[in-house]
This record gives C-alpha cells, sequence and structure tokens, in this order.
C-alpha cells in the first residue's frame, strides 16, 4: 500500500507533506519536535493532524500485515486462487479481510461440519445444482442414508445438507459485505427495560428507546451500552429482513424448483442464525469504537483546555482539601510551590473548633502573607467555601479564593511520586498541597495525575484503557511541549513529557542538577548520562534556560536555528518591528531557513520566555459564597466551563453543585457539539432556567444574556 497516497486523500493535503511526516515518523522523530520544528516539511501541520496521520498509518500498517498473515495461512492452506488473491488486495478495511478468511478458518464444531464428517456435502452440491429441475430434496437425499455415520433417515440426509450450504451461505464475504451495509443503512438500535417492574432510575429514558443507526449520538450509544451492562437495559439492532434476505436470495436462488425452495430455507436459516447475530455483533461494535474515539476525542479537547489554564504566578497560596469527620487538611506553600506549613483545622464541627479554626486560618494568612486561597470541590467544600468567606471578611486586607477540582488529587497522594516528593507528609495533606499548587500551575500539578483521573469526560471507564492513555497521554505531551518546561526548577514527572525525553533521562537530568547546580545553558544537557544526541536534538528547543549568559536558551528557538536567530537580528540591526508579511520571504531567503520557521524565530525574539497560557483570560477568583437556594429564575451569573460534553456543559456558579447549559441553550445558531462554542476554563454569563432543590439540578442558558 502507498501509504502517503492512501493517508494525503483521507487528510485532504498534499502527498508530499504525509511522505516527509512518515519519514520524520520512521526516522525517530516525535510529533511534537516535528509540529514545531519540521513545518516546512509538512505545511505547518498542527501536532493534532500530525498524531492522527500517525495514529492511522499505524492503522493502515497493521491492516497490511493482517492482509498478508491471512494470505500466507490461505496459501498454506492450498486454497489461494488469483480472485482470493484479488480480493486481499482490494479489502480497505479488516472486516473485509476477515470476511474472505472466514471460510478457510479453523472452526470449531458446527451443524455443517459434523454433516460433512457423515458424508453430506456431495447432497448439498446436488440441490445446489438442480434449483432448476423437478428433483425432489428428500428423494435425492435417499441415498446417503447411513446408519453408522448417524444418518438414519433421509430427513436427517437433507436437513445436514441444508447446514452446510447455510454454512456456505453465511461464509460468503459478498453476503457479509452487503448484508452489512444494508443493516448500517437501514437498522434501528433499540433498548428496553430488562424486567417488566424495572425501578425509575438514570437509565429511564432508555426503556424504550428506538433510533436510526445512521442518526444515534454517540453518547446515547455509550449509555445504552453501561445500562445493558449494569442490567437494567436489554438492547440490540431491528432491521427489516426483507431487504437482506433478497440480497442473499439474488446470489443463491437461480430456479425454481422444489430444490430451490430448499436452497431458500437454507438460506433464511444462515440469515436469523448465522449472519444477523454475527453482522448485529460488528455493527454494535463499530457503534461503539466510533462512540469511544469521539468521547476520547472530547476527553481529550477538555484535557487540553483544563491543563492550558492560565497559571497563577507569584502568589503564595494556601490549599484546603475539605472533609467533615477527619477535618480540613490545610496546606501552604510559596511562589515556587514549596511547601512552608501544614495543619489541620474542623470548619464543620462545634462551635467551638469552628472558632479555634478561623483563629489558625488567619494566622496562618497574616504570618506568610498569603495572597489566594485555593479549595477543592470534593466533599463538605461548600462549607469550607462559607467558612472561608467568614474569615476573608475578617480580614484587613481583601483576599480572593477559588474552588479548583480535586479530581485524582487522591490518587496522587496515594502515589509513589507524592511519596517521594513529600515524605514527611500523610496522604491528606500532600491532598491539600496538591490543591494549593492546581492554582499556581494546573500544568505542573496535573501532569503528576494519570490523566484519565482528571475527571473531565464522560464514560472514560467503559473506554477501552490502552486507547484512552494513550490518546490522554499525547494531549500531555503536546501541552507539555507547548508551553516548555524551565530546565532549572522542572519537576521529573514534568520533563518526562518533554519531547524525546525518557523517564530515567529525567532522573538523570534533576541527578546532574541536584550535583552540580542549576544549569548554565542548554548545551550542558550533553553532560547528563544517557541523554544522547538524538534525545537533545528533539528536546532541547523545549527546555528553556532562564541564567542562561545566551538569551536564546530561554526562547523557543532550537539550538540548529540559534545561528538563523543571529542573522535575523543582524539584519534587522535589533529592530523586529520592521519584520512583516512584505518582508519575511526575502529575509528567509537571505538566512537560509524557511518563512514558517523564521515566523517562529521573530515571535520568539519579541516575546522570549513567554507562556502561551499568559495570553488567556485569568481564572474566575471569588470574595463571596452563594448558596442554591438563593439561586432564582433569570437571576444572571458568571461562571468558569468546567466540563464540556456531547449534550451540553457543566458550569461552576459558585453553589457547589454546578449548572448545565443544554447544547440547545449555548448559542443562537446551530451547532453540532458545545466545544464548537465553549472550552473547559472559559468564563461565562449565564441564566438561572429552573433550579431543583431536592434533584440538585440547576439548568442554565447563554442565550439573550
Amino acid at each position: 500500500m502507498d501509504y502517503a497516497k492512501v493517508l494525503a486523500e483521507q487528510f485532504t493535503t498534499k502527498e508530499i507533506y504525509v511522505k516527509n511526516i512518515i519519514d520524520l515518523l520512521d526516522e525517530g522523530n516525535t510529533i511534537p519536535f516535528i509540529a514545531r520544528y519540521r513545518k516546512e516539511m509538512h505545511g505547518t501541520m498542527d501536532d493534532q493532524l500530525i498524531r492522527e496521520i500517525s495514529n492511522r498509518l499505524t492503522y493502515l500498517r497493521n491492516l497490511d500485515a493482517r492482509r498478508e498473515e491471512i494470505r500466507n495461512l490461505i496459501t498454506e492452506q492450498g486454497n489461494m486462487t488469483d480472485e482470493i488473491n484479488a480480493a486481499l488486495d482490494k479489502a480497505s478495511i479488516l472486516s473485509e479481510i476477515e470476511d474472505i478468511y472466514r471460510p478457510f478458518r479453523p472452526k470449531r464444531k458446527t451443524r455443517a461440519s459434523i454433516a460433512k464428517e457423515k458424508g453430506l456435502e456431495p447432497l448439498a452440491n446436488e440441490i445446489l445444482e438442480n434449483q432448476n429441475t423437478k428433483e425432489i430434496p428428500l428423494l435425492l437425499a435417499e441415498k446417503y442414508i447411513d446408519v453408522e455415520k448417524g444418518v438414519e433417515t433421509a430427513a436427517d440426509a437433507l436437513a445436514g445438507a441444508l447446514d452446510i450450504i447455510a454454512e456456505s451461505v453465511s461464509d460468503n464475504p459478498d453476503v457479509r459485505k452487503r448484508v452489512r451495509n444494508i443493516i448500517r443503512l437501514n437498522g434501528l438500535l433499540y433498548s428496553r427495560a430488562n424486567k417488566d417492574d424495572q425501578p425509575s432510575n438514570v437509565y429511564e429514558m432508555y426503556y424504550d428507546f428506538s433510533q436510526a443507526l445512521t442518526k444515534v449520538a454517540d453518547h446515547r450509544v455509550l449509555a445504552i451500552n453501561r445500562g445493558e451492562t449494569e442490567e437494567f437495559l436489554k438492547a440490540g439492532i431491528s432491521v427489516e429482513n426483507e431487504k437482506p434476505l433478497n440480497v442473499i436470495y439474488s446470489l443463491f436462488i437461480n430456479g425454481d424448483g422444489p430444490c430451490a425452495e430448499a436452497v431458500k430455507n437454507a438460506c433464511d436459516d444462515a440469515y436469523s442464525r448465522l449472519i444477523f447475530p454475527s453482522v448485529e455483533r460488528e455493527i454494535r461494535n463499530e457503534l461503539t469504537d466510533k462512540a469511544n474515539e469521539s468521547a476520547i476525542k472530547v476527553f481529550g479537547v477538555n484535557l487540553k483546555q483544563l491543563l492550558m489554564q492560565p497559571p497563577v504566578k507569584n502568589k503564595t497560596v494556601i490549599g484546603l482539601d475539605p472533609g467533615y469527620r477527619t477535618g480540613c487538611k490545610v496546606a501552604v506553600v510559596d511562589k515556587t510551590g514549596k511547601v512552608l506549613d501544614t495543619a489541620v483545622i474542623y470548619p464543620t464541627h462545634s462551635e467551638a473548633q469552628i472558632e479555634k479554626s478561623k483563629t489558625v486560618l488567619k494566622d496562618l494568612i497574616e504570618k506568610h502573607n498569603v495572597d489566594l486561597i485555593s479549595i477543592g470541590n470534593g466533599t463538605a467544600s461548600k462549607e469550607t467555601e462559607m467558612f472561608t468567606v467568614e474569615v476573608l471578611g475578617t480580614l484587613p486586607r481583601k483576599l480572593a479564593y477559588m474552588v479548583v477540582s480535586e479530581a485524582g488529587a487522591s490518587v496522587y497522594s496515594a502515589s509513589k511520586l507524592a511519596a517521594e516528593e513529600m515524605p514527611d507528609f500523610d496522604l491528606t495533606l500532600r491532598s491539600a498541597v496538591s490543591i494549593a499548587r492546581r492554582l499556581q500551575d494546573p500544568l505542573a500539578e496535573l501532569v503528576k495525575i494519570e490523566p484519565k483521573a482528571i475527571g473531565v469526560g464522560q464514560y472514560q471507564h467503559d473506554m477501552p484503557q490502552k486507547r484512552l492513555g494513550e490518546a490522554l497521554d499525547g494531549v500531555v505531551e503536546d501541552c507539555v511541549n507547548q508551553v516548555g518546561a524551565d530546565l532549572n526548577t522542572a519537576s521529573a514527572p514534568l520533563l518526562s513529557h518533554i519531547s524525546g525525553l525518557s523517564s530515567a533521562v529525567c532522573k538523570n537530568i534533576v541527578a546532574y542538577r541536584e550535583e552540580n547546580g542549576s544549569f548554565k545553558s542548554r548545551s550542558e544537557l550533553k553532560k547528563v548520562a544517557k541523554l544522547g544526541p538524538k534525545a537533545y536534538e528533539q528536546s532541547a528547543g523545549f527546555l528553556r534556560v532562564p541564567g542562561s549568559k545566551n538569551p536564546l536558551d530561554n526562547t523557543g528557538v532550537h539550538p540548529e536555528s540559534y545561528e538563523a536567530a543571529e542573522k535575523l537580528l543582524k539584519l534587522t540591526d535589533n529592530n523586529l518591528n520592521n519584520v512583516n508579511e512584505q518582508t519575511i520571504a526575502k529575509l528567509a531567503e537571505k538566512i537560509g531557513v524557511g518563512i514558517p520557521t523564521l515566523n517562529d524565530i521573530v515571535k520568539e525574539l519579541q516575546k522570549p520566555g513567554r507562556d502561551p497560557r499568559d495570553e488567556l483570560p485569568p481564572p474566575l477568583l471569588r470574595t463571596d459564597v452563594l448558596d442554591m437556594s438563593d439561586l432564582k429564575e433569570g437571576m444572571t451569573l458568571k461562571g468558569t466551563v468546567r466540563n464540556v460534553i456531547d449534550f451540553g456543559a457543566f458550569i461552576d456558579i459558585g453553589v457547589h453543585q454546578d449548572g448545565l447549559v443544554h447544547i440547545s441553550q449555548i448559542c443562537n445558531k446551530f451547532i453540532r457539539h458545545p466545544s464548537e462554542v465553549l472550552s473547559v476554563g472559559d468564563i461565562v454569563n449565564v441564566k438561572v432556567l429552573s433550579v431543583d432543590l431536592n434533584k440538585k439540578r440547576i439548568s442554565l442558558t447563554m442565550k439573550d444574556i
């Protein structure tokens, strides 16, 4: 297969770009490196598109490997023909290749294989050949009676022969392909309550549900799958049988005699017993795979937006990890994330404990000159938030707070990594530290947590975990490399996501730093054990050294382009304001680099050490608190988008319970998915549509505000 040609057609891009990407990947280059530093070779595609091309390339290569495996298996059996060979070459998806192999696949005992062992295959052939004659199948079967083989009557012989014909029909690749397409286009996905007296639950809307396979939404597929797994639902595919049966008849019935009627019965049996159940499973698997990919994509988009939240820099922060029985854990971290102090307070206990807790919190704020408070959104979060607001109201200076998602904090605090970072603290205090650092630098803190534990998706526990992990790891990698990392302060977990660096090399970088002090330049990286030329090439551009003698070491300019950057500064007399669309082409030609690379160099030199997250709106900090009972229909509020899903978005409006903006309430124009308009972390204005205190549901709208 010409992969470059096939992929260029699929992604509507130039074949030479795809060929270059394939070559670069095969040479061991990482996707962030290719996306950032080889733009001329792929026409400035972004990392996400290059990753999609890489994934599709892997699929096509695996497809070819399976094609050759099946070709060899059929050849070894002595069954290869020119027609089969051509069909294998033509097959473009895995199911078509497997259909071709189906007749030759070693089978467990089937009704047809048992009939063949009894010597009934010649009878099956006779029946197929006599469809246009007046031969009676039962009479043809009489000469195949053989008591020793278990064929006691002509009816037994005929039944066995029809089983052979049915399996032959079922194994026909053309039949399966055409039936599969008919069901895809005309079938319905249905679900019913598993029991007649099923109690009311979250799956109630699927107790009597059906929708065309071509229209069913991905999140509905996943909901029905989960309902079926939890035994609340039974589901399947329904279709009018006339069309698929007519296709089968047209391929196997070629007469109107008694034998043709027998073949028709075999076709009916093949469809109902063998073909439809198999194709139904295949199509449901296809629906699930498609829904999983869609959900993984949404999860990835949300994760990227969460990781790329603007950091709250140069602030001393108190992290509060709320709790009832065991109290609220407190951690004070300085502007660099270093832990200064810890405590445990009890804001939900007795009046005496509450007063004591207020004193402890006020003392910590004053002692460490705290700038902000970060509150986890878990159990007892609302009470802790109200307590915090009371304390802030008694202070002589104005402080703000923010409620942050604590998803994954407990996973991190119990991890080996957290134990290595904070050996002197117990699990609960580590969570408080993590909550504080999430406000200071979401990316640096969240990379320590397994991405799927961060909680910005749907049905993540139902998805193929390996595929989900790969996709989310790719998102984390892209985010970390987009921001870059300070070589002298970045933790080993953060460095491990930098292009080209293995976890062993990251530990060596940290060890080198501890032994030799801060890195003085990027080139000093070459002294790190096991960091070879390839790793240096892939990683250097994403690592920053703020204190280096060469200011380029604190930019995204790759060392291979330092000479070009110096030529640019010389040609422009250190004045980059005159570099524009009209002059860039001539400059690129003089310097000897491509226009995309030169554009990137100009951006980096104009804002050395820039953080792309700083260009985004800052997080919404609060100074007061609302209760859900305070909400009234028509009230307008400001909120933060916490999660974007297929049917809408959840908005934190500061009342502990996130409100839902349904997709139909996001804007006045039609949108296919909420992510077209909203991103995790967006600050939005919303209006309250309704509040259900019993069910703790808040319905919001963004229209007409």
